[in-house]
């Protein structure tokens, strides 16, 4: 059996075991002067190794929220998180993340940056370094080890935290929106790079994005969620042929996912601004009367 072959077979094997991760029945409200806010209810969702799921839904549907639950950043108001058959209590070393906000340490170079994990870890300085420069290469930045964050660019900067985030090699890496503050040249050779180290790894990955034609190009899945309180609208598989790069976007099957993920979308934003105008004229009754 060739190497590709055995690959194949041991990632279909992984992708019958138990998920990495389960999401059962998970709601979450908050209590605010005006009253209480449910910002998402009953959100279920496994995840099994190796897969690559996006999350994807209209501006307030709570995905942040649920990435912040996940992560073990803020507890649940109901249901369970588990890690395999762990619960999450809080932040868990399984768990990797990766957010849209440069997070950088700029007076460190990129390799100090990568390693500093490690550090923290109590590994030696030349077994973390090896390791950080290994990954360093899986984003395509050999040759920058020696430099410091302001002399890279946005693009490059964010593949500094991926990189850093990898080297512990999590279980599970949550990325939230963390191509958003780039131009769209640089968000799609990006997602490249993403689905080339995600293939090399069988690496597990959550992605909270509002991008379509990313959600599209990266996912195995991708669950689309309703407006506020969010819910599982839709959990639709991507069936297209791996490896996927950006050139893939013109073509009628991509077309195709864009268009369905795109109608449930525009249903639901279309609710969200109903309501916030309706809620706005409230206001303005009240305030004139």
């Amino acid at each position: 059996m060739n190497t590709a072959s055995r690959q194949a077979d041991e990632a279909a094997r992984a992708r019958t075991a138990p998920p990495i991760l389960t999401v059962d029945g998970v709601s979450r409200h908050f209590d605010t002067a005006d009253g209480r806010v449910d910002a998402v209810s009953d959100i279920s969702l496994s995840v099994s190794h190796g897969e690559f799921v996006s999350i994807i839904g209209p501006s307030g549907c709570g995905k942040s929220t649920l990435f912040s639950m996940i992560g073990g950043l803020l507890p649940a108001s109901a249901g369970a998180i588990r890690i395999e058959d762990e619960t999450i209590r809080g932040p868990h070393p399984a768990i990797g993340m990766v957010f849209q906000e440069d997070s950088t340490f700029p007076w460190r170079t990129v390799i100090d940056n990568v390693a500093f994990p490690l550090e923290l870890q109590g590994v030696a300085r030349s077994e973390r370094l090896e390791k950080a420069r290994h990954f360093i290469d899986l984003v395509g930045l050999s040759g920058f080890e020696r430099s410091y964050p302001a002399q890279l660019s946005g693009g490059m900067r964010q593949r500094v935290s991926i990189a850093r985030t990898l080297v512990f090699e999590p279980k599970l890496l949550l990325m939230d929106e963390p191509f958003a503050a780039l131009d769209e040249q640089t968000r799609l050779l990006l997602g490249d790079k993403v689905s080339q180290i995600q293939a090399t790894l069988d690496q597990t990955v959550l992605l909270i994005t509002h991008n379509i034609a990313e959600a599209v190009q990266l996912s195995d899945r991708v669950m689309i969620m309703s407006y506020r309180p969010g819910r599982n609208k839709r959990i639709l598989p991507i069936d297209l042929p791996r490896p996927r790069t950006s050139e893939m976007l013109s073509s009628d099957a991509f077309g195709h996912y864009v268009a369905r993920i795109w109608a449930d979308l525009r249903e639901e934003a279309g609710r969200g601004m109903r309501e916030t105008e309706g809620v706005s004229a409230r206001g303005a009754d009240h305030a004139s009367s």
